[in-house]
């Protein structure tokens, strides 16, 4: 979750726990480019204030009249901004040709009772997801919440969402179908970190349509495991760090695996770094979005975190090293029993051609070629490329 929606969400919560009623406007879909991901959010204060961001500028005034609309008379909506107006050029839209549907709708302790539960989790970085549901048939259905949780071993209706579609006329049989649909496909995008659009027929058909729930997902940052306490791991650290990663700095001498030459680590450990990856692996702290970056070119440590790493579900891993050692590398992974599709995963010599030579420089590269592998993009000059800056998510 990134840092300006978690400040949305304490302001939003400090607004809740007072007794105010704001309106909170929310990205759930885009369509082509657009410069901001589903769940970037708007809230309309009380007295008007406005805290948050949904397009970067492009379309925040009506937005924001959108939203205020909505606190005030309690009935959601649901618009698109889209780079066409219809001829009218005075239209909000996206300059970047794009499109987003925005989903506002009002928030306060009556339309979102388990807001302060959901902002507790948040907080203590437990992983929790909400899902609104922004369209239905029924429009007393629009805006019910359904809040989700990793092995939430009682799926009954939350009450609010209960109420709401017992009024629509569904029977309980009804109300389970939608229960379960959406709490087994929000916790699938809160187990990889995802907000995503869902659709489903009027009663939580798989296959049907009708109704259209957007799920946020509020995961713990993703980690990334740094093993090799050199100085280019401390600008690694700073850098992604500072791209809302939760870093881990490792390696296995005391005098190198220091706080305080790793400040924008969140912990440093004194451990071997096959043994210390293993025992995260068992406890289940890896995930699909962790990153793992070796740069301690040595064997010794190299050969076993690297046979272990390679062999495991997480997002990137790379290595560090000049071409001779990544071919002496390969070769030693190849003896340890390693098949050429494990090598394949491997990011060696890591980090993307920006010609580098500083830990500061050789950060950035390794930054950069993260966020082109979590993307699936080239990390080609944009001025080279004939295609929208900002793609729909792959």
């Amino acid at each position: 979750m990134g840092c300006l929606v978690r400040e949305v969400m304490e302001e939003l919560a400090g607004w809740w726990q007072a007794g105010a009623t704001v309106g909170m406007g929310t990205v759930v879909q885009i369509h082509g480019s657009s410069p901001r991901e589903p769940g970037a959010s708007l809230v309309v204060g009380p007295h008007g204030e406005v805290v948050g961001s949904v397009s970067g500028g492009c379309v925040e005034a009506a937005v924001y009249e959108l939203s205020k609309e909505a606190a005030a008379t309690g009935v959601p909506a649901l618009v698109r901004y889209g780079g066409s107006s219809g001829g009218d050029p005075y239209a909000p839209g996206l300059t970047c040709g794009g499109a987003l549907d925005v989903f506002a709708s009002q928030v306060s302790t009556k339309t979102f009772p388990g807001l302060d539960t959901v902002m507790l989790d948040v907080r203590a970085g437990r992983p929790v997801a909400v899902a609104t549901i922004v369209e239905h048939p029924d429009s007393a259905v629009v805006g019910r919440r359904l809040v989700v949780r990793p092995q939430q071993p009682d799926l009954r209706l939350p009450p609010n969402l209960s109420a709401n579609l017992a009024a629509a006329g569904s029977c309980a049989s009804q109300q389970r179908r939608i229960a379960d649909s959406l709490t087994a496909d929000a916790r699938g995008l809160l187990a990889a970190g995802r907000s995503q659009c869902l659709n489903y027929g009027p009663m939580g058909e798989r296959r049907g349509e009708g109704m259209r729930v957007f799920v946020q997902s509020f995961a713990p940052p993703p980690r990334m495991l740094v093993f090799g306490a050199i100085d280019y791991a401390a600008a690694v650290a700073k850098i992604v760090s500072f791209l809302g990663y939760r870093v881990t700095v490792c390696d296995a001498r005391p005098l190198f695996a220091t706080p305080d030459r790793f400040p924008e680590a969140a912990e440093v450990v004194v451990d071997w770094p096959h043994r210390y990856l293993q025992q995260q692996a068992e406890t289940g702290n890896l995930d699909s979005r962790t990153v793992i970056c070796v740069l301690t070119h040595d064997p010794k440590f190299d050969v076993p975190v690297l046979s272990l790493a390679l062999r495991l579900p997480v997002a990137y891993v790379g290595a560090m090293g000049s071409r001779h050692t990544h071919v002496d590398r390969l070769e030693r992974l190849r003896a340890a029993g390693l098949k050429d599709s494990e090598l394949a995963r491997l990011s060696s010599p890591v980090g993307l051609d920006l010609g580098g030579r500083t830990p500061e420089e050789t950060a950035v590269s390794i930054a950069a070629e993260i966020i082109a592998a979590r993307s699936g993009a080239s990390g080609a000059r944009l001025r080279d490329l004939d295609q929208p800056i900002h793609l729909a998510v792959r």
